[in-house]
């Protein structure tokens, strides 16, 4: 148990950075799609 208690910061740190990570790769699709669609309407 006292390992767990050692490692229950690391979790939730672990956690935050993966929802970081899920909603900048979230907002990157969104934005590089969004250009490729502006860049079709455009050029055709």
């Amino acid at each position: 148990m006292a390992q767990d208690d050692e490692y229950a910061g690391f979790a939730d740190t672990r956690q935050k950075r993966i929802k970081v990570v899920a909603w900048v790769t979230i907002v990157s699709l969104l934005l590089v799609g969004g250009g490729a669609t502006v860049f079709a309407l455009l050029f055709g």
